[in-house]
Formats: structure tokens, C-alpha cells, sequence
């Protein structure tokens, strides 16, 4: 799978451990930056990977900032897009299977490595329910 990766600041060294854990995972990881822990704006980021997901470049996409809230808040404004922020397993599963979610967004400040390996994993694998009335709330959310 064609996986875009970005974070802020913030997120900065998680994402580099994220992006191994997605490479020994066997998928392709597309780095949208930052490239350093030098001070950015998470904007920036949130919008290259949305705009990955969004068209199609990329299948999924993982977001990574201090506290979730502020990439979950960008991502999810592009149509298609469908960001969600991640603490747990449970969460990642649920997510997928009855959101299609197609955005991972971890808070660094809240996420532990070897918990992230874990979310990732979930998240990656779960695939999407098809439920009829999941499907009905994704059309709702996508405004069809």
C-alpha cells in the first residue's frame, strides 16, 4: 500500500519511527515532511498528505502533531478525506470498520512507539465493514 506520511514539529521524531514500522510492514511511505525538529506550521503538512489521499496518489495517509487535534482539524476538511485521531487499538479498529477512514492521525504526545506499532497495525489491517448504514453515514459525511 501507498502510504503519504507527514508531520509538524512535534511529531517529527514519531514519524520517523512510523515510517520504519510501515516499511517492515511492506508498504510504500511517501514523506510529505517536516524533515526536522525545527519549528513549522502543521498546516503545511496536514494539507500535503490530505491532498495525497485525496487524489488518489496515495491510498492512505498518517498525521502526526503534538496532540492530534490540530492535524485531525486540517485533514479532514478536504472531501474524500476522512481523518481520524487514534489513541487506542479499539479506536483504529472501530475507525476503519465502521468509518472507511483512509487518514491515521496520532497525537506524539500521547503516543508511545511501541503503541503506535500496535495502531498502525490495527489500522492498516481492519479493513472497512461495507455495512449498509456505514456506508450511509460516509455518503452523509461526504455530502452526497
Amino acid at each position: 500500500m501507498r502510504i503519504a506520511i507527514g508531520s509538524d514539529h512535534a511529531g517529527f521524531a514519531l514519524k520517523e519511527l512510523v515510517k520504519g514500522f510501515l516499511a517492515e510492514a511492506g508498504h510504500e511511505v511517501v514523506d510529505c515532511g517536516c524533515n526536522g525538529p525545527e519549528s513549522v506550521h502543521y498546516p503545511v503538512y496536514g494539507k500535503a498528505v490530505a491532498e495525497k489521499v485525496q487524489g488518489g496518489d496515495c491510498e492512505k495517509g498518517v498525521l502526526i502533531c503534538f496532540t492530534g487535534i490540530g492535524m485531525s482539524m486540517v485533514a479532514n476538511r478536504f472531501k474524500g478525506v476522512r481523518a481520524a485521531l487514534c489513541r487506542s487499538c479499539d479506536e483504529a479498529f472501530m475507525t476503519r470498520q465502521h468509518n472507511d477512514a483512509n487518514v491515521l492521525v496520532l497525537g506524539a504526545k500521547y503516543t508511545y512507539p511501541e503503541d503506535a506499532r500496535f495502531i498502525l497495525k490495527t489500522f492498516f489491517e481492519t479493513p472497512f465493514s461495507g455495512g449498509e448504514r456505514h456506508a450511509q453515514r460516509i455518503a452523509m459525511i461526504d455530502g452526497q
